[in-house]
């Protein structure tokens, strides 16, 4: 530990703690209620400030980051009205388990409880969906809090912490003593669960597993496929987890989440062992905890997960491993390969899964009285044409069905979607990530209720030169809500519709190129224009209302 005698006012010190930390990029809306750290980072010029246009673009942007990086997304954002846009993405990274960090500006410590201008209580607010929600109230503080708080985000189950910062406190001077970047301590399987672990695979006919969670690295993805590889056994992701495993791989049988193929469900159900690494098998992913009951499954249940907190939280498993996903993997490759003769049982059993999987997978031709554009072609011409590593990202929506179904997944780090169903999510994820790694192509799929929630982030991508390609799926209605609103109350159609901008001149006024495909076969043409223009670019796909999912018109 350093100490640093020189006086410096509260936003430099805590400037000076993110980059000890590793910081390259904050997001924010300003505020003049941390203009101490605003001024800080103009002289930080290894930390990019990227400014947009709305505080849940902005927390969203982070979350996107913390999953694309493994290190905290860090936000920026003024007190009251900022802090409750934000919290759209803490609740994201929560439920997502994402490492972020959001910043947020405080009255005056003298001012706090009076009902001041903007005052919030933060941890009443954030104290049920973050991790930690702390405010900082000395200047000598400040690298103790910091360091805490990536500990806190990056430790166990990931997830976001709370910072709220007084103005005086970042205004005002004082000698802090700087604190190391933080170390983050990672559990171990124990021999003996190895040992059990291949003793109930041995036993198992109906092997299953499952994979999700965060904090995923090479090595570990590595790790995993080999002793895949060595017992052929089938691999199924969890919710929006599909770029876990290589959906090429012969192993891969699919994701368990909306519109989950109703084969692999009844798979699921019917396995005798769950091998389940990272995933907390939450209500999507369990649909609604039938395929894996609670609190203990039919079927044998291994789980592995991070955070001893979350094992047997929910689930009760026979055997219940605390380890980090990437010391898990690797311990795997001590685990004496099962007899080749035992393994003969589940085979067929792998095989058959893929199958499904390949047929699940592949777009049927198109209806015959389909009106507008065939999603499913376009999702199966990207998943072709793109390179391995492109990015897709999308919010919310049944569109996000036909992306999820159609799309195989090739490279970890390729899907940015989040767990908690937050509309408007994918757009600015998917400038975060054309942000973070340019080279790469980024594709975000959103629903014309989705885009619509943070479309002037056009202005950041253009802003800040990020040319991703947003496909926006225009059938003039809240396509889940009016799915579920026919179901139970046929014909009578209540709040759904939209009444829709011009998508062209909208992304044309923001300097971003456009185009409006109304035709299956146009779309190719397009995408290729799109790739080519050097500037955001939006696709505009007018696609048939009545068909509501791959598979089901409305009127069914």
């Amino acid at each position: 530990m350093s100490d640093n005698a020189a006086l410096r006012n509260g936003g430099r010190i805590l400037v000076d703690a993110l980059a000890r930390n590793g910081a390259d990029t904050v997001y924010c809306v300003p505020g003049e209620s941390y203009l101490a750290v605003l001024d800080a980072l103009h002289d930080t010029p290894a930390i990019r400030t990227i400014t947009t246009r709305h505080e849940g673009a902005a927390s969203n942007m982070a979350d996107a980051y913390g999953k694309l990086t493994g290190r905290p997304g860090i936000c920026f954002v003024t007190r009251g009205p900022g802090a409750t846009h934000a919290s759209n993405g803490v609740h994201t990274a929560s439920e997502d388990s994402t490492p972020m960090l959001l910043f947020i500006g405080q009255v005056e410590r003298a001012f706090i409880g009076r009902g001041a201008f903007q005052e919030v209580d933060y941890r009443q607010m954030f104290g049920g969906i973050a991790k930690w929600v702390t405010e900082i109230d000395s200047i000598e503080r400040i690298p103790e809090v910091i360091a805490k708080a990536y500990a806190i985000a990056l430790s166990g189950r990931p997830g976001p912490v709370v910072i709220a910062l007084p103005e005086d406190v970042l205004f005002h001077s004082a000698s802090a003593v700087d604190a190391p970047p933080t170390r983050i301590a990672h559990a171990a399987p124990e021999p003996a669960a190895l040992d059990e672990l291949r003793a109930l695979l041995a036993q198992a006919e109906r092997p299953l597993v499952v994979v999700g969670g965060t904090g995923w690295h090479a090595d570990a993805h590595a790790a995993l496929k080999r002793f895949v590889h060595a017992h052929r056994l089938p691999v199924a992701a969890s919710f929006r987890r599909q770029d876990l495993f290589d959906n090429r791989d012969p192993h891969y049988v699919g994701q368990l989440g909306l519109g989950v193929s109703p084969k692999l469900a009844q798979r699921a159900r019917d396995a005798d062992l769950l091998i389940v690494v990272g995933s907390r098998l939450a209500e999507t992913t369990s649909s609604g905890y039938t395929v894996f009951e609670s609190p203990v499954t039919r079927q044998t249940l291994i789980h592995v997960h991070p955070d001893a907190e979350e094992l047997g939280r929910v689930y009760q498993a026979r055997l219940p491993i605390c380890a980090s996903l990437s010391a898990f993997a690797k311990a795997l490759d001590g685990v004496t390969p099962i007899e080749a003769d035992i393994q003969q049982r589940w085979h067929a059993w792998t095989d058959a899964a893929r199958d499904d999987y390949l047929a699940h997978s592949t777009p049927p031709a198109s209806p015959p009285d389909l009106n507008g554009v065939d999603l499913a072609q376009v999702v199966a011409h990207l998943s072709e044409v793109l390179p391995d590593d492109a990015v897709i990202s999308n919010g919310a929506g049944n569109y996000t069905v036909w992306v999820h179904r159609f799309y195989r997944y090739k490279s970890p780090g390729t899907e940015l979607a989040p767990t908690n169903g937050a509309m408007g999510y994918g757009f600015p994820a998917a400038i975060a990530a054309k942000l973070q790694s340019p080279e790469r192509d980024v594709v975000c799929f959103a629903g014309d209720g989705c885009f619509m929630m943070y479309p002037q982030e056009l202005a950041t991508a253009v802003q800040f030169g990020a040319p991703l390609i947003t496909i926006v799926v225009n059938n003039g209605m809240l396509g889940t809500i009016r799915m579920h609103q026919e179901r139970e109350y046929p014909g009578r159609v209540s709040a759904t519709r939209l009444a829709n901008p011009d998508f062209i001149s909208l992304a044309r006024a923001f300097g971003a190129h456009a185009e409006r495909v109304e035709r299956t076969e146009d779309f190719p043409a397009a995408f290729e224009r799109a790739r080519r223009a050097g500037v955001p670019a939006v696709i505009e796909l007018r696609t048939d209302p009545l068909q509501i999912t791959p598979t089901n018109r409305l009127s069914s």
